[in-house]
């Protein structure tokens, strides 16, 4: 059975377990050290702790930092369900309306009255950069905030899974299609998932996972001999932007109530070619200062306006900034099948073909 952690929170521009499992399997050993300097929702972070490695994970994005940390470093259910209990005794519903009716037409519409009630209530409660129960309980929530409105296990009014719609587009689609929030408990829901989530146990093993810009790895991490294989997926070109497209679960983890760009990340560089390209660079210069000699890079990257052929060559052409000498080994391109922006945006041109590329580091 595949585990249930793998899919904890859908995630727009996620990679498949089977990319972090065949590379981790060909260039690892057991208690190897895995990197992912990108981690997104934590796929070759929890692959590599599955596999019985170790795992170091790092990005920028507050989401990706609450569900990465949540698989990787999961609590026993039963404190999840202690924590549930005491929750649910602690909430009263007149204590949250005033707030909820503060809060802009947008999530009057998305959530059900007694659904947002509890929301705030646990948006304010979990402590989820302190707690590994409620860091658990944070990122079921995000995995559960939005979706289809026809399933049990999605809070909110009709939503995409993997991306959080913007509010003016939201409430046309909603008044249009006359369209309303279902009722859920989100109690009841979490309980659920922590039941259904725990049917596969997660695996035991040592990971550290930094919510902070990859280029901060060489303040993060000293320079190390056994760190020697790196998993990752930059963001595409030209593709998406995480403050925009996950804004909605920024917002239950404390960020502002609408959408924003450039808040969190302070160069967020991949809007056009010249500065997704200096990211690129400094990807490359932070890996060069932390990892050790013959060391693995698999990239899996991709870009609207450019050919794979060309990104490769980009991605290779931009390790020079590593300080060291680094060769292409191999690379291989595939199509994109089943994109998710055929899910809200149906007919949009994103990105159609991606490529894998093996670096060795020396």
């Amino acid at each position: 059975m595949r585990n249930r952690f793998h899919s904890l929170c859908p995630y727009f521009a996620m990679f498949p377990e089977s990319f972090a499992e065949r590379w981790i399997g060909e260039l690892t050993k057991p208690g190897d050290i895995v990197l992912d300097p990108f981690c997104g929702r934590g796929t070759a972070p929890f692959q590599a702790l599955l596999m019985g490695r170790t795992t170091i994970a790092c990005d920028v994005n507050p989401v990706a930092y609450c569900v990465t940390q949540a698989k990787t470093a999961a609590p026993p259910p039963g404190q999840l369900r202690a924590r549930l209990t005491l929750l649910g005794r602690q909430f009263r519903p007149a204590d949250w309306e005033a707030e909820r009716r503060r809060l802009s037409p947008f999530f009057r519409a998305a959530f059900h009255p007694q659904t947002l009630r509890k929301l705030l209530f646990l948006r304010q409660r979990l402590r989820w950069r302190e707690s590994r129960g409620d860091c658990m309980l944070a990122a079921l929530v995000l995995g559960s905030l939005h979706g289809e409105s026809r399933s049990p296990s999605y809070f909110s009014n009709q939503m995409p899974r993997t991306i959080s719609t913007k509010p003016d587009y939201s409430l046309r689609f909603w008044r249009d299609r006359d369209l309303t929030a279902p009722l859920r408990d989100p109690f009841e829901i979490l309980r659920e998932r922590v039941a259904f989530r725990y049917t596969t146990p997660p695996p035991q093993g040592q990971a550290t996972v930094f919510n902070s810009d990859m280029r901060e790895l060489p303040r993060l991490l000293a320079a190390s001999d056994a760190l020697r294989c790196v998993v990752t997926s930059p963001p595409y070109l030209d593709v998406t932007n995480f403050e925009e497209d996950q804004w909605l679960r920024h917002w239950f983890l404390g960020g502002p109530s609408v959408p924003r760009r450039t808040a969190m990340s302070r160069d967020d560089r991949h809007s056009s070619r010249d500065g997704y390209w200096r990211l690129i660079a400094d990807m490359w210069r932070a890996l060069g200062q932390v990892l050790g000699p013959r060391a693995h890079v698999v990239i899996r990257i991709g870009a609207k306006s450019m050919a794979p052929e060309a990104v490769a060559s980009a991605v290779t052409g931009t390790a020079v900034c590593s300080g060291r000498r680094v060769r292409l080994v191999a690379s291989e391109v595939s199509e994109l099948r089943g994109r998710q922006t055929d899910a809200f945006r149906p007919g949009a041109t994103g990105c159609s073909r991606e490529i894998d590329c093996h670096f060795v580091m020396t």
